[in-house]
This record gives C-alpha cells, sequence and structure tokens, in this order.
C-alpha cells in the first residue's frame, strides 16, 4: 500500500477514536501545539504515548556514539500531518527509542496509551483494524530502515577498500 493510504487509514482510525464520547478529550488524549524547535518526546525517556501529527513538521532524531565522549544526532527521518511517532510504547514498557522536535510551529494530538489499550480491547473491531494500520505503518518502517541499512553497509565496504576482496 502507498505510504499516503497508510497515513489516510492511521488518521482515519485515531480520529474515529478521539471523536467517541468514551475516549474523552483531556483524559485519554489532549491536544499540543508546539514551537519550533520544541521536543515531545526524548529518546531514553519512558514512552506512554502514541502521537498523530495534525499539523506541521517534525524531526526525528537519533543519538549515536561514536567514540566514548563523541556523540551525533543525525536525522532519521521528518513527520508530517498525518503521520503517528510513539507507536512502539502500545506493545512495550521501553524507553523512547528516538527524540522528535518540531521543526516549525506544529499541532499533535497525545493519546495515552494505557487508555487507547482499554478502549481497544472494548472496541474489538476498531482495535483490529488499528492494530492492522500500525502493522503496516511499522512494515513501511521496516523496508525503509533495511534499505538505509544497506546503503550505510555499501558505503562503509567502499569507504575502507573491502569491496575489492569480496
Amino acid at each position: 500500500m502507498a505510504a499516503g493510504g497508510m497515513i489516510g487509514k492511521m488518521k482515519a482510525l485515531l480520529e474515529e477514536i478521539i471523536g467517541d464520547p468514551a475516549f474523552p478529550e483531556g483524559e485519554a488524549w489532549r491536544r499540543h501545539r508546539l514551537q519550533p524547535n520544541q521536543v515531545i518526546v526524548r529518546e531514553g525517556e519512558p514512552g506512554r504515548s502514541l502521537f498523530l501529527v495534525e499539523a506541521g513538521e517534525l524531526r526525528v532524531t537519533g543519538r549515536v556514539r561514536l567514540e566514548r565522549a563523541r556523540h551525533v544526532q543525525p536525522g532519521i527521518c521528518d513527520l508530517r500531518a498525518g503521520d503517528v511517532f510513539g507507536e512502539l510504547s502500545l506493545f512495550d514498557s521501553g524507553p523512547r527509542t528516538a527524540t522528535v522536535t518540531a521543526i516549525g510551529e506544529a499541532r499533535v494530538v497525545e493519546l495515552d496509551g494505557a487508555r487507547l489499550n482499554r478502549f481497544l480491547d472494548e472496541h474489538p473491531d476498531l482495535g483490529y483494524r488499528l492494530l492492522r494500520s500500525l502493522y503496516e505503518t511499522l512494515a513501511a518502517r521496516l523496508r525503509r530502515t533495511d534499505r538505509q541499512l544497506e546503503g550505510l553497509i555499501a558505503w562503509g565496504l567502499r569507504a575502507h577498500g573491502i569491496e575489492e576482496h569480496l
């Protein structure tokens, strides 16, 4: 499925959930207005929410250790209206795997993970559709990551002249 189709389906499902009276604003979800360079999620911190980008652009970055005291923070991807992030917190209680920062003014919806999981248990048809959409999103991200990793490995082999010996 094209990325645009996945984004549209996910956005529609999340809008259906936040529009349901059984998932009240202020308790189960809330809207955030972000200023440029404002961090909404920080790598390593506990993750308990799923986010939907309503407007603006956000940058996902990860911290890479080069040496003992040297780190870089490369951009992983940019998020736009309709994109989701933080979805791993629905499945495990591990720390956030990346930092997400507003590039300019932006607006996101934050859905409390525990409340969302309870809601989806009570609405299994909607839960199935959302989880299927999340799996499609995660599969697309994994494929993109695989291509990026292959490119980095090829670059490293060329940079060190190793490809000549393979």
